[in-house]
């Protein structure tokens, strides 16, 4: 495909309408999802990304080129059906495995689609717009996939299962395996959030039952529950820092993410060099799995030293966004990338562990939801002032400078926050000790 655009609007005319359109969406994408029980909304999305891909292919003007970032925003928000369709068919005590699995294979298809991508360009074996149909055959086969996914009976907030037929699961539960599961024990102890007594866990469990017999079905009595849902869940200090640190690091992702391939072509223009870019990627995601994965079998207290490593690595990743930007050479270039890319998805799995720990397993995709839409809005305010022609309209090098110092400030802003929490956890732990060894000096003398 010849694009008759200049880089100069792809930046600044082009590429924001993704960000924009993906804003203004998700909210009545994550609604309509619940509502329609999900597997409609992953048909549309495939249906988007349909016209997304042929948008891409057969047009060349800047608002047909709008028109597709607006199409493929609409594809990103709906994603969430996705995820929250998989949460509707696993049992509730596998989500964490469903999530995990479910993000490797994300994972692997990007990493297979880049290397194929590359060796197909590297070996001259298709053109641009021949790999670009090739994508939409592949996109029709997953539309045609879709269609044959069971139809859930649920869903979070629309569809909710009544608490007669729930007590009626667990009392069936409880009589064949002859005490209650201790997963489950765990999920209703968690809904507490460990901040509230068993008073809480009783209102909230009356809430849901009185919601339920009112109708949990209409709208107003749906917004009533994700507000009070939403209230609950960030009621955990420890849980509004780690989601804090999500929205801000997963917002300089993003836009590095996006503007990074602007980046490589000025550093080295695609027609004097052999580009490598599929391979890079292909590498980042690949690296990025298995730190994600590694993560799951590293044995450190993150509710203790977690706050310190993501403000010592948040500076890390801004050291290679700084050499990223100011290099003359591709290959630092790209090192660099795959570097800061691996450091976002150790500290993103960590971050998800976590706020998994703190929170009640039901309201698990709402809250990485809200984390996910506070990132989106922070990155549709940086888009409008720092890239946007209408804002500052800045070129690659000054945008990318500005990411590096965002994430060089939330290195330090976390830092603080981390040698602060871990002093009071020494004092804490030494006042403690001095409390036992009181008592039990004051034991010994009443034994003598």
């Amino acid at each position: 495909m010849c694009v008759t655009v200049s880089p100069l609007q792809v930046n600044n005319q082009i590429f924001p309408v993704w960000t924009y359109s993906y804003l203004s969406v998700l909210v009545p994408v994550f609604l309509l999802t619940d509502w329609l029980r999900y597997k409609p909304v992953i048909i549309f999305q495939c249906v988007m990304l349909f016209i997304t891909t042929a948008l891409m292919r057969w047009t060349e003007t800047v608002a047909a080129m709008q028109a597709m970032q607006f199409c493929y925003g609409v594809v990103t928000a709906s994603e969430v059906a996705y995820f929250s369709y998989i949460y509707s068919v696993v049992d509730l005590k596998r989500y964490r495995k469903a999530t995990s699995y479910s993000r490797s294979i994300q994972l692997l298809g990007y990493t297979v689609g880049s290397v194929l991508g590359q060796v197909l360009i590297s070996l001259d074996l298709m053109s641009y717009n021949n790999i670009i149909v090739f994508t939409l055959v592949l996109t029709a086969i997953a539309l045609i996939t879709t269609c044959f996914l069971p139809m859930p009976q649920s869903s979070m907030f629309f569809h909710r299962k009544h608490s007669g037929q729930r007590a009626s699961n667990e009392a069936a539960k409880r009589h064949k395996d002859g005490s209650e599961d201790e997963a489950d024990k765990s999920k209703r102890s968690n809904i507490s959030l460990g901040d509230k007594g068993e008073e809480n866990v009783q209102r909230v469990e009356e809430n849901e039952e009185s919601d339920e017999t009112k109708g949990a079905g209409s709208c107003s009595q749906v917004v009533l529950q994700l507000w009070r849902d939403f209230r609950q869940c960030y009621s955990s200090r420890q849980l509004l820092y780690w989601s804090v640190w999500w929205a801000m690091a997963t917002c300089g992702y993003n836009q590095t993410v996006n503007y990074v391939q602007v980046l490589w072509e000025h550093v080295q223009p695609s027609q004097n060099f052999s580009i490598y870019n599929g391979g890079v990627e292909a590498t980042s995601n690949l690296l990025s799995a298995a730190t994600a994965y590694g993560i799951g079998f590293t044995d450190v207290r993150w509710e203790q030293w977690g706050e310190l490593a993501l403000g010592g690595f948040s500076g890390l990743g801004a050291a290679a966004l700084f050499l990223m930007t100011f290099t003359g050479n591709i290959w630092v270039c790209y090192s660099t990338y795959v570097i800061f890319k691996c450091l976002y998805m150790l500290l993103i799995t960590i971050a998800m562990y976590q706020i998994a720990a703190d929170l009640s397993m039901e309201r698990y995709a709402l809250v990485f939801g809200a984390n996910n839409f506070g990132a989106l809005l922070l990155q549709t305010i940086i888009t409008s002032v720092v890239v946007d022609s209408g804002g500052l309209g800045l070129d690659i090098i000054p945008q990318f400078t500005i990411y590096a110092s965002y994430f060089l400030a939330i290195s330090v802003v976390f830092s603080v926050r981390g040698v602060f929490s871990i002093c009071k956890a020494q004092r804490i732990k030494k006042e403690q000790l001095s409390v036992n060894r009181n008592q039990s000096e004051s034991c010994e003398e009443h034994r003598f």
